[in-house]
């Protein structure tokens, strides 16, 4: 009897056990951080991260964030949350949260960000539990511009981001335009750390002698892990009216650096319309205008030169150069961050100037380059691709052809394939 009594005992108390356990301090935590840039109070519609992290030693069967009202800021998540393992300091595992958001203040003050809240459901001995985890309000200041510009003025536009880049194509190129012919000019603004509203309008493009003709803007905003990029497209179709060399001026655009806290300036390059210059980067533009005994005597001085390096035996080989298609692909690629399109443009290209690999092969810092390429489009799990833009501009330029043997496959030196000594 008495050992039935103590069986009984045992058994209610093993039950109990786990029935008393309750949630000790400690156990369920949440922490919001703020990411101020440079560490300093931000301007109305910069960006600040809000790092949203939750660790939790009890088991989970729901979950749900109830996200505070945010009042006088906007904001969006970027991407999806992330649960994982993790290991705390005493070497217990537990269950690691996070989620980033990025907020934009709408005008200066002091604000502060009231509590998010983890609704958690638990299960505690098989019993369904649900406990509110609440992280700590935030203080966030948002700093008053002083002097001229800012947040609050018309002009300049305010653009506060960590990088701006800008991308200009034309097709076909301005210089090769007469009276009468268009072109399409597209110029690409992409700034890291804002959302496409925040981006300016379309720049004012007009000067003398052309007649343009503004086509949609087309805004997208790209999230990453570091923040939202802001992408903006605007395009004209430009025709000259005169028969003259029109020049078309630089149009600057003024941004706050975020990081340097500092203002900057990026531009959309001058170009020029008309003159007869088939998309020459690097020589030298020919004159509008010639006499008949200017062009003489040029003629009758390339006839001497020619004579005098045949019969001196000087050479130097002719200067190769892509085709102007193939440079347009390749910048188009680079604007686009597009390794395989940029690889492919260079292949079509070489195809055309077989020439070109074996020099480009014979210059260390090409060199370099075109197998950075190779590897982040053909090795397995990608590798970091190098600076397209830089790459698309070197790859531009005229070269002087070597003399000499040429190879007999110009591709092997651009596919690993050393070329023969």
């Amino acid at each position: 009897m008495n050992r039935l009594l103590l069986a009984l005992t045992l058994l209610c108390a093993l039950a109990a056990g786990p029935a008393r356990a309750e949630i000790e301090p400690g156990d369920l935590t949440l922490t919001v951080t703020p990411e101020r840039n440079g560490n300093a109070d931000p301007f109305a519609r910069e960006m600040v991260l809000l790092r949203i992290h939750g660790v939790y030693k009890q088991q989970i069967l729901l979950e749900e964030v109830v996200q505070p009202t945010l009042a006088n800021f906007s904001w969006t998540q970027l991407g999806r949350d992330i649960w994982s393992r993790t290991k705390l300091p005493d070497g217990q595992s537990a269950i690691a949260f996070d989620r980033v958001i990025a907020i934009f203040p709408h005008h200066a003050g002091d604000f502060t960000l009231d509590p998010f809240v983890h609704r958690l459901t638990l299960s505690d001995a098989g019993v369904r539990k649900v406990v509110d985890v609440r992280s700590a309000p935030i203080s966030l200041p948002v700093a008053t511009w002083k002097g001229a510009g800012g947040p609050d003025a018309k002009e300049p536009w305010w653009l506060p981001a960590r990088d701006v880049s800008i991308t200009d194509s034309w097709s076909p190129d301005p210089e090769t335009l007469k009276v009468g012919e268009s072109a399409r000019r597209i110029v690409t603004v992409e700034a890291q750390g804002m959302v496409a509203e925040g981006l300016p309008p379309r720049p004012v493009m007009r000067t003398r002698g052309i007649l343009t003709f503004a086509g949609p803007v087309n805004r997208e905003t790209i999230i990453t892990p570091q923040g939202p990029v802001a992408r903006a497209t605007y395009q004209w179709d430009v025709k000259p009216a005169i028969d003259e060399i029109i020049p078309l001026n630089a149009i600057t655009i003024s941004w706050f650096d975020t990081v340097s806290r500092t203002m900057r300036e990026a531009e959309i390059p001058a170009r020029q319309i008309g003159g007869g210059l088939p998309d020459r980067e690097g020589e030298a533009p020919r004159a509008a205008f010639a006499s008949p005994y200017a062009i003489a005597a040029a003629g009758l001085a390339a006839f001497g030169l020619g004579l005098a390096l045949l019969g001196y035996g000087v050479g130097g080989g002719a200067r190769l150069r892509l085709g102007a298609p193939s440079r347009r692909a390749l910048r188009r690629a680079a604007a686009a961050g597009d390794a395989t399109a940029f690889r492919s443009a260079l292949g079509q290209g070489l195809q055309a100037e077989p020439g070109l690999a074996p020099i480009w092969q014979g210059q260390p810092e090409t060199a370099t380059a075109l197998a950075a390429l190779d590897r982040a489009v053909y090795a397995p799990g990608g590798s970091p691709a190098p600076d397209l833009r830089r790459l698309a501009a070197r790859l531009s330029r005229p070269v002087r052809q070597r003399g000499g043997a040429q190879e007999s496959d110009p591709l092997k030196p651009l596919d690993g394939v050393p070329a023969p000594p």
